[in-house]
């Protein structure tokens, strides 16, 4: 029990400082994205956006290391081998250095004959934008060489670590924004060259850092042919599902540049700057349980882990849905109030986008739990499948007339039919009990999302717009979504430790006052 206590502990506290970590960095970005969009203009900023979507095609390659990595440094640490937790660290190192190289290449043979041959942007730019792209290529492979040191960190659960040079990388881009206010030079090619020599700095940072306090993650330059193999052949298969979800979203980028122009690129920037900023509340507690959901499978303790994945999905969803609704109702006042000049389209692709991460918070757990099996084949190629769909159907729409937010509506479908294909998969794999997680976990939060969502559309349908009617929908949001998520979204147990937490914070508060 006193282990079970202190992994909760430790999930709650780890939790926290990512909280703390994203509150600081979401204020700072708004305040940023704002007065970027303000300074590069409209044209620029959805250059950006989609030049920096074109190597983000890449990332499926990172993103299906990262969590192989991940995966296999937790279950050494879970299983206790210090010699196998340096022999993984290691080869991963090496894997990743080879990956870098070859996305360099590729990146260069590729993406610059595609950029200059299909994307759509105005005569005068796209000496710029070749730049931007160069810039962000560089950035990207640095990034994919230190994804090992930045899954150790989070594999040994020190996430102390995020929220310090999460204060350094975003006061680095405060001074960034200032910094382009004043060049006279190319005002996008500077901002671009100036945020990856900020990327180049934090990765750099957090090399030192695991070097320093992890003794067991220091390559040595080891290559381990067996633990090689086996973390390829993850990765092989992870690539299918990495891949679609580069179609679904990067991909999205590209063809509505295509067909409508940068200017959709941009409303669909700001978008998913905004969901990215409220999403935080849901991943940071998802990052913070993830390593023991992996744990407690290369434990054998699969019960434990069903709980945890449960409580993640649950958890993860009410407080996202907490924060996404009344953002979601008071859109077109929250984005006025934000920029000082919003792109069209940006009101329904903001609330679309919010409804299809809601969706997707369920079901961020269950690919932890998948991944901590290792049996990856045949889920990245039901799942994967479904989500590549996605572009080519949102391509079709378009050829057939459709408005931009169309793809949108098509990826958020693809959500819904990805979540249940993932039950599916899990029961199959390692017995996850399905029909429990849709009593406890789904049936409650879509009763929870039905009520909570009643409140507050009345009190927006007679509020008149403006700040009266802002902080009105936000009280009702908060009073419903708090009260049915406790009422009805909560187990017993549930409510207890809920209950047990706030007297203990009222009883801090009240010492705090008499002293």
């Amino acid at each position: 029990m006193s282990g079970k206590f202190e992994n909760n502990k430790r999930i709650a506290k780890n939790t926290l400082v990512l909280y703390a970590r994203m509150l600081f960095t979401m204020a700072v970005s708004f305040y940023t994205s704002r007065v970027v969009l303000h300074v590069l203009g409209m044209t620029d900023f959805g250059i950006y956006n989609v030049v920096g979507g074109l190597v983000m095609m890449f990332s499926f390659v990172s993103g299906a290391m990262a969590s192989a990595t991940q995966r296999f440094l937790s279950v050494e640490i879970g299983k206790g081998g210090e010699g196998d937790v340096r022999r993984t660290f290691s080869t991963a190192v090496l894997i990743h250095a080879m990956l870098a190289g070859i996305i360099i290449v590729a990146g260069e043979a590729v993406g610059v004959w595609f950029l200059n041959t299909y994307m759509n942007f105005p005569p005068d730019r796209y000496a710029a934008a070749n730049w931007v792209y160069q810039l962000s290529l560089l950035t990207f492979a640095i990034d994919v060489a230190s994804v090992p040191y930045n899954a150790a960190i989070i594999a040994y659960e020190r996430m102390k670590a995020f929220a310090y040079v999460s204060i350094v990388d975003v006061t680095l881009k405060l001074a960034v924004v200032y910094l382009i206010t004043l060049t006279t030079y190319d005002k996008l090619v500077v901002y671009a060259a100036l945020l990856a020599s900020i990327a180049v700095s934090i990765r750099l940072i957090y090399g030192q850092y695991c070097r320093r306090n992890f003794p067991l993650c220091r390559c040595d330059l080891t290559w381990d042919r067996k633990r090689a193999g086996s973390m390829v052949s993850f990765l092989g298969w992870n690539l299918i599902g990495a891949l679609a979800g580069v179609g679904k979203e990067q991909g999205i980028n590209v063809v509505l540049n295509i067909f409508f122009g940068s200017a959709v690129n941009a409303a669909r920037g700001v978008a998913y700057q905004a969901m990215n900023a409220i999403s935080g509340f849901a991943s940071n507690f998802q990052v913070a349980m993830n390593p023991q959901i992996i744990k407690s499978y290369a434990a054998g303790e699969k019960d434990d882990m069903f709980k945890l994945v449960f409580r993640g999905s649950k958890f993860s969803y009410l407080l996202l849905l907490t924060l996404s609704l009344p953002v979601a109702l008071e859109a077109p006042f929250i984005l006025d109030l934000w920029l000082k000049e919003v792109p069209e389209h940006t009101v329904i692709f903001l609330r679309i986008v919010l409804l299809t991460t809601l969706i997707d918070s369920l079901s961020t757990p269950l690919i932890t739990a998948m991944h901590a099996s290792g049996k990856v084949r045949d889920y990245q190629i039901v799942v994967g499948g479904l989500s590549l769909l996605t572009l080519p159907v949102a391509y079709l729409c378009f050829k057939a007339g459709c408005q931009p937010q169309a793809a949108l509506w098509v990826g958020a479908a693809m959500s819904v039919a990805c979540h249940f294909a993932r039950q599916l998969l899990l029961r199959r794999t390692i017995g996850f009990p399905m029909a429990r997680f849709l009593h406890e976990v789904s049936l409650r939060v879509l009763l929870v999302t039905v009520l909570s969502a009643a409140v507050p559309l009345a009190v927006y349908a007679v509020m008149d717009n403006g700040w009266s009617g802002f902080f009105a929908v936000c009280a009702a949001s908060a009073l419903s979504t708090t009260g049915f998520s406790y009422a009805l979204g909560m187990e017993k147990a549930e409510k207890q430790f809920v209950r047990g937490k706030a007297a203990s914070l009222l009883n801090k508060l009240k010492k705090r006052k008499t002293k």
